[in-house]
Formats: C-alpha cells, sequence, structure tokens
C-alpha cells in the first residue's frame, strides 16, 4: 500500500488543480458548472492576493486529491475558521486514507492557526461522503440552510449598493 503524503499546493499545481476540481464536478452531475480555468486558479490562488489555499494529497509521489479551504471568521467565537470549498480524491485510491489525511492536515492548519471550527457542506444526496465524515466526528448542522446570491441576482444587489453610495 502507497503511503500518503499532504503537500501545500505550487502554482505550477493549477493544471492538475483544475483538473480534480473538473472530475469532482463530473462526480456531482455539475461538469457544465466549471467556468474556472488552469490560469484563472493560478491568479487567484498564487497571485498577489491568494483567495485560498490548495493541499494535494499524494500516493507513492502520484496526486490522488485535493483540498481547497478558505479562512472564515465566526463573531461568536471571535476567532477565525477554516471552510473546506472542495476536498476531492481519485476514485481508484479511494481507501488509501487521503481523505482523512487531508481532513487531518485541514485539523491541524485550524489548531495551528487558532481557528474555532473546520466546516464543510455535502451534497444531501452524497451518501458515501456523509457516511466518511461522520465517521470522523463531523456532525451535520441541519438547523442552517445555505443562501447564495450569483449571476444577475448578485449583479442586481451589487447595483442597489452602488445606487447608495458608499455610506
Amino acid at each position: 500500500m502507497n503511503s500518503i503524503t499532504i503537500r501545500g499546493a505550487v502554482p505550477g499545481d493549477a493544471p492538475l488543480i483544475y483538473g480534480f476540481i473538473c472530475a469532482l464536478a463530473e462526480y456531482e452531475k455539475l461538469r457544465h458548472e466549471v467556468r474556472a480555468s488552469p490560469e484563472g486558479l493560478a491568479a487567484r490562488l498564487f497571485g498577489p492576493r491568494a483567495y485560498a489555499e490548495v493541499l494535494i494529497a499524494e500516493a507513492g509521489g502520484t496526486p490522488v486529491g485535493f483540498a481547497l479551504f478558505f479562512h472564515n471568521f465566526s463573531t461568536f467565537e471571535g476567532k477565525p475558521g477554516i471552510y473546506l470549498e472542495d476536498l476531492y480524491v481519485e476514485p481508484e485510491a479511494r481507501g488509501l486514507g487521503a481523505g482523512r489525511a487531508l481532513l487531518a492536515r485541514l485539523a491541524a492548519l485550524a489548531v495551528e492557526r487558532d481557528c474555532a471550527r473546520l466546516e464543510w457542506s455535502v451534497l444531501d444526496w452524497n451518501a458515501p461522503s456523509i457516511a466518511f465524515y461522520e465517521s470522523l466526528g463531523a456532525k451535520a448542522m441541519d438547523e442552517w440552510t445555505i443562501y447564495r446570491l450569483d449571476g444577475a441576482a448578485l449583479a442586481q444587489m451589487a447595483s442597489a449598493a452602488e445606487n447608495q453610495g458608499d455610506s
């Protein structure tokens, strides 16, 4: 069995990260929603202002998965948190411990960075992932509902703010 190692992504990993994102989107039946590009990812992950960070899981030196995450902030705790946007492990590498190793490294980063929590979302139909997360001790936040503004609704809301000025 190959040992799993976790490393931070570097700018040259942008095409690899893009490939993992596309594979995840395919699994989630959302490939048609991917608008990212390797160039855009490189600019936003490794440019002057990094919007997120990425960990790469390797088995025997071969990349088999990734975790993309960023910081949020808990006003109640008065501390930052880590939000895991995406976690993906190649199907042939599942069961080797890559997902657990990625989450363990994220938990270690959260503790090192004095974060209050590590959070993520999972599609409600993704029973294998839900079972995996629960086996780690993660708890569903069923009393919360995620809302999103994007596309035309986001532009319309932004326009409303511009019309009000910055006061």
